[in-house]
């Protein structure tokens, strides 16, 4: 039996699970209120803050710290192919020194510093958001001067497209493996990433974080591109005002005051107007973000599979069904559990049969490495 612990970071909570093999023993997220945040300028300042409090509660709840593995989420690193990585001190150093300061990348350092308090101990991290598998048509943009770059929700597309797999497999009696499937799957949440995955890999995907694809409930999506260039010189935004306007305060949030889609419905059904047209206004644009993907995959498509937070939402999901339906079978997974497949990765790992890959920095030499021990 292998003895899991997996860690997912968030920008105000914790998640956390622990595993023995498959089963699960315990499941449950730490809360972060803002005052308890407040003396952290940036979230990377939040380590040993969260490592202890992941502490404490394998305490409270009487695990015991032994584990064969610590994961956990992965950070904005440099682009990276998808797959298992070990945690080592180039990471560290990169996550340490990231362009964007941002909760995902404690996940690593967080199981970095548990695993190395216990002997023969690997830590690992798997599919993190800025995983880059693009083909080569997919990074062209009609500036040389901006290519195409991805961040996206690649941990749980990717579950959500084994699990399909194992589902068919089970359905049918026939074995299908994820890496043999044509598949579109959207993940429907805070920010949303439309992927077209084919042989294993994610071969297009919009940039989920920095403003491409259809808006969400707190991100602009695609903007045009003339007006974007007019708002900035205008003097009306600083430019740490207009990131915002981009990723944070946009989207739903920006047209009708909340992200929440639930809230959205209830004005819906007394007969607020407004709520309805931007509401499928954001149902619109996916469904269109899916269509687009159809000619990457030469519409040999075997389904597509529709995950995250809002899909818990019959109104979005069915309202979205009636768009794409005719290109391809339609299947829901509400909500995302990236705990699970963050252990799944790394039970594959220590069993062999997912390879480990080596994370090497771009940015930092040899001797540097010291500076990332953070203890």
């Amino acid at each position: 039996m292998k003895k899991i612990l997996a860690v997912n970071p968030g920008s105000t909570s914790t998640k956390i699970a622990v595993f023995h093999d498959e089963t699960l023993i315990l499941n449950t997220t730490i809360r972060h209120s803002v005052e308890e945040l407040s003396p952290f300028p940036r979230a990377i300042d939040q380590l040993d803050y969260r490592t202890n409090l992941v502490l404490k509660t394998l305490e409270d709840n009487h695990i015991p710290f032994d584990f064969d593995s610590v994961v956990g989420r992965g950070g904005l690193l440099r682009p990276i192919p998808g797959g298992v990585y070990q945690v080592n001190e180039e990471m560290v150093y990169d996550l340490f020194h990231a362009k964007r300061d941002h909760a995902c990348n404690l996940g690593a350092l967080i199981a970095y510093n548990l695993a190395r308090e216990i002997k023969n101990c690997p830590a690992f991290m798997a599919d993190p958001g800025v995983v880059d598998e693009l083909n080569e048509y997919a990074r062209i943009t009609g500036s040389p001067l901006m290519p195409r770059i991805t961040t996206w929700h690649a941990l749980n597309q990717r579950a959500i497209g084994r699990r399909y797999a194992r589902d068919i497999s089970k359905r049918t009696g026939n074995k299908v493996k994820y890496e043999e499937m044509n598949l579109i799957i959207c993940h429907l949440g805070g920010g949303i990433s439309v992927g077209a995955h084919t042989g294993g890999l994610c071969v297009d995907v919009n940039n989920a974080l920095d403003g491409e694809g259809p808006f969400s409930p707190e991100r602009a999506g695609t903007l045009p591109s003339g007006a974007l260039i007019d708002l900035c010189y205008s003097g009306r935004y600083t430019q740490h005002e207009l990131k915002k306007r981009i990723s944070g305060k946009a989207g739903l949030a920006a047209h009708l005051g909340t992200v929440s889609v639930q809230e959205i419905e209830a004005r819906i059904d007394q007969g607020d107007e407004h709520a309805k047209l931007i509401l499928d206004a954001m149902i619109y644009q996916i469904a269109k973000a899916i269509g687009a993907l159809t000619p990457v995959l030469y519409g040999k498509i075997d389904a597509i599979l529709l995950t995250g937070g809002i899909a818990h939402s019959n109104y979005v999901t069915s309202m979205l069904t009636k768009r794409i339906e005719h290109i391809a079978p339609v299947a829901v997974y509400p909500g995302e559990d990236e705990l699970q497949a963050l252990a799944l990765n790394a039970l594959g790992a220590l069993a062999g049969e997912m390879p480990v890959n080596t994370y090497h920095s771009l940015n930092v030499e040899p001797w540097e490495l010291e500076s990332a021990h953070y203890n």
